[in-house]
């Protein structure tokens, strides 16, 4: 069994429970036209979003452009997060860069209510085990928030690495975006019991039936932030092994909107941001250094989103 602390196990509990019911969300942060937060477009944005009943909510991560954000800014986006989602579902706050900075993010996450933290991959540097172990020991000890290690880019842990820091008794799981199901199977079974997988994946659902087969069901959607009706429909899909659908979603859906997608770095972010004004949620456009997407791929996302949402019956919203 997991050598959890008491709070974080009762955590951990909130998110397996939220984890059967729903997809993770991952809400993207409310701009205005000249670049500045708009924490009241966020908090109507965010409202959306969790009427659709996601499992939890993940503000200011990676889909949340955590990178751009000042500490004023994330404040006001995690403290509006806990309000509006009110204790009905778990609130884990992105925080990131070396674990001097990760702590003090962590703080104000702390501060502002949230349940729990995603530890972002670091800024640049790659790392040995022992150091990423000693990343999160250092960030643990200056926060009493549950933690979850997500490996990205420079970090990638080992089996004993994975076992060393789940003896840290408030890291309660990892989120994998690795795509590397050897590694991870590997990772699995070298956890105790009750230790917290995620599909991290860039566009999870494509992976989740895999990541599945290896015991981690549980995914994050980016595609919740501007279609919660296709990422329900595909969540519900999945959970009851409904293969023709899954693979109508897939194939219709899902695959033309990684491959537009793969074609501009940054995408990943840019493209949910421009789907969600596509369909007249007010999220504003990204921040430097990613950019939005031009008249001729919104075009083509336009097309792919119709076809999403003729899918699974949803009803087009207009662009704002």
């Amino acid at each position: 069994m997991t050598g959890f602390s008491v709070e974080a196990e009762a955590v951990a509990q909130r998110l397996r429970d939220g984890m059967a019911g729903g997809v993770l969300s991952f809400p993207l942060t409310s701009f205005r036209e000249d670049g500045e937060l708009d924490p009241e477009a966020y908090r109507a944005y965010l409202t959306d979003q969790l009427a659709a009943g996601p499992g939890a909510v993940f503000p200011a991560c990676g889909t949340g452009e955590f990178s751009a954000l000042d500490e004023d800014e994330y404040r006001t986006v995690i403290e509006t997060t806990v309000e509006v989602a009110d204790g009905r579902l778990p609130v884990v706050a992105g925080i990131g860069y070396g674990w001097a900075q990760a702590r003090r993010f962590a703080q104000i996450a702390e501060e502002a209510g949230a349940d729990a933290a995603l530890v972002l991959p670091h800024y640049l540097v790659e790392a040995p085990q022992d150091g990423l172990v000693e990343q999160l020991r250092r960030i643990a000890a200056g926060t009493r928030l549950p933690l979850i290690a997500y490996q990205r880019g420079p970090v990638a842990f080992t089996p004993d690495g994975l076992r060393r820091i789940a003896g840290i008794p408030t890291v309660i799981g990892l989120k994998d975006g690795h795509c590397d199901l050897d590694r991870l199977q590997r990772l699995t079974l070298a956890a105790p019991d009750g230790f917290l997988f995620f599909n991290g994946a860039a566009t999870a659902e494509i992976q989740a039936r895999a990541y599945a087969t290896v015991g981690v069901p549980a995914y994050s959607s980016a595609v919740h932030a501007f279609a919660p009706e296709i990422a329900g429909a595909f969540f519900s899909a999945l959970r009851d092994g409904d293969e023709t659908t899954l693979t109508k979603l897939l194939r219709d859906f899902y695959i033309p909107l990684v491959e537009l997608r793969d074609r501009v770095p940054g995408y990943a972010v840019s493209l949910v941001k421009a789907a969600a004004r596509l369909r007249g949620l007010p999220v504003g456009a990204v921040r430097a250094p990613l950019n939005d997407p031009g008249p001729a791929d919104l075009a083509e996302l336009q097309r792919i989103l119709d076809a999403g949402l003729h899918l699974v019956g949803a009803v087009r919203r207009p662009a704002r």
